[in-house]
């Protein structure tokens, strides 16, 4: 087959896209707004320790919104990957836990293999997410929401509902270490991993795949793309992301809980479309993405130190959802018209 050239759909200054970076210039001064509000009315919330919780806390969400975001641009949706991290974190706890149990001194090995558990379960539920999808025609929304359900039940059944503590001493470095007071090691990774899907979707074929699908299925499929394999890959990767950040937050807490990972889709999904990334498909920014986790992160920290109820955390973020979606229509709309 003669080799095809796709064009990046966001390549120039077209009118689309300056209006995704119009977007995210104000999504960043909303967030700068945040911290100031907050900065105010909550007492403390501008410390090192506060600071430190917030990119705790965001290390999470970016990393899911990562592979969310991957997964929205080809015009898909993944509602298991916070199922998928709580799967993950899990299986890792029990075979730390088991190593340990035989051999109380191998802890290096424990920790090993415990990063390697979490990344195979993450990688292998993505893979089936994707199998599901592109082999038997279940549409994504259905397909993942299947997958949430499967991985939650496998979580709980693992230990019977119980909490694994027996992790290995060096696991705690990992999840608390901070730079400079304020900069956690599990949101360098985060940041890490932001960079190379920035690389990959702005500079290899994968990326213009990956666009291409989302703007067009039709018109991928015509000009060569093998579809079913790309969106295959691209399940699978937003599966091993999710394990990594499943194992980063048994790091964190020390310790494996089933009640992990927990709703966090929702957070992932609205640090993607607070992003600008389209829920229509063929348009988001990993920049975007981690401006979203960024405001996600600080909306839910302020209102802790401020006071609120946790509870209006959730309705604070269903909201933000629905004003970010609200705004990406606005603007097809717009660019319908135009």
């Amino acid at each position: 087959m003669a080799t095809q050239q796709v064009p990046a759909p966001e390549a120039g200054p077209s009118a689309a896209g300056w209006r995704q970076a119009l977007r995210q210039w104000w999504m960043a001064l909303i967030l700068l707004g945040l911290v100031g509000v907050f900065t105010l009315v909550a007492p403390g919330f501008f410390s090192l320790e506060n600071l430190r919780s917030t990119t705790l806390f965001a290390s999470d969400t970016l990393l899911l919104g990562i592979g969310e975001t991957l997964v929205i641009i080809t015009g898909g949706i993944d509602l298991s990957v916070g199922a998928i991290l709580g799967l993950a974190g899990m299986t890792a706890g029990w075979a730390m836990q088991a190593v340990l149990t035989a051999d109380a001194r191998a802890g290096a090995a424990a920790l090993l293999l415990g990063f390697a558990v979490a990344l195979a379960t993450g990688t292998a539920a993505g893979l089936v997410n994707g199998l599901v999808i592109t082999r038997m025609g279940i549409t994504p929304f259905i397909a993942t929401l299947g997958m949430l359900g499967i991985a939650t039940g496998f979580t709980f059944l693992i230990t019977n509902g119980t909490d694994i503590t027996i992790l290995p001493a060096a696991l705690n470095a990992v999840g608390n270490t901070a730079l400079a007071g304020w900069l956690p090691v599990p949101f360098l990774v985060a940041l890490g991993v932001a960079l190379a899907a920035h690389y990959v979707l702005t500079r290899t074929r994968f990326g213009l795949y990956t666009y291409a699908i989302g703007s067009n299925p039709e018109g991928a499929r015509v000009s060569g793309i093998d579809v079913p394999l790309h969106l295959l890959k691209v399940y699978t990767l937003s599966g091993l992301i999710a394990g990594l950040a499943g194992i980063l937050v048994v790091a964190r807490l020390m310790a494996a809980s089933p009640l992990e990972g927990a709703n966090d889709e929702l957070n992932a999904i609205a640090a993607v479309v607070i992003g600008g990334a389209s829920l229509f498909g063929g348009r988001g920014r990993v920049l975007g993405t981690l401006i979203g986790g960024l405001v996600i992160s600080v909306l839910v920290t302020g209102l802790v130190i401020a006071g609120v109820q946790p509870y209006w955390q959730t309705v604070a973020i269903g909201a933000t959802i629905i004003l970010a979606v609200y705004i990406d229509q606005s603007q097809q709309r717009a660019g319908q018209d135009g």
